[in-house]
């Protein structure tokens, strides 16, 4: 009696490539990938080794100091403030224009001074610099609409550098210190 020999039934393998070709394309293309954003900010340019330091010609009045400690307390200026008055004590402090002699004289010599300790959370420290930002931001927005009577972004490039230069965003970081300590 012959038996019947039955191939093995062979499985077309020829299009996996391709499949697996098309589904990589796929996902490439639907995939975001994000990506980390900083803080916007200019530093100033590296001092050169040979050149003496310059004299600090900014009168204490100019200086806004804010201080962090590692219980992520404000310290503004001498007293404890939260994060949600912060921004208000900043513009008034950069728009006071002389009028009150314990802050700034004009807004383009006012420095923000931030001092931190190196235990302060990144939270705390990203909110105070938002809010700094913030209150540049608005004072800004403001005074676009006040002499344009349009927001900032609607502006020319060159009436933004105009309003720019005339609130300066100065923003002074000091090496974080053992403070408060944790």
């Amino acid at each position: 009696m012959k038996t019947k020999r039955r191939s093995g039934g062979e499985f077309n393998a020829s299009s996996m490539a391709d499949i697996a070709f098309l589904l990589l394309i796929f996902f490439l293309m639907v995939t975001t990938i994000d990506t980390d954003k900083g803080i916007m900010r200019k530093l100033p340019p590296w001092p050169d080794p040979t050149q003496p330091p310059p004299e600090s010609h900014i009168k204490k009045r100019d200086i806004f100091e804010i201080r962090v400690n590692a219980r992520d307390q404000l310290l503004v200026e001498g007293e404890y403030t939260t994060i949600g008055e912060l921004k208000e004590k900043t513009k008034e402090f950069i728009l006071n224009n002389g009028k009150n002699p314990k802050l700034s004289i004009s807004p383009d010599k006012a420095v923000v001074s931030i001092k931190n300790d190196r235990g302060t959370s990144y939270n705390i420290y990203l909110q105070v610099q938002n809010e700094l930002t913030a209150a540049y931001n608005e004072i800004r927005e403001n005074e676009a609409m006040r002499k344009h009577g349009m927001t900032m972004e609607d502006l020319p490039k060159s009436v933004q550098k105009e309003i720019n230069s005339k609130y300066p965003m100065k923003i002074s970081e000091a090496e974080p210190e053992n403070i408060g300590g944790k």
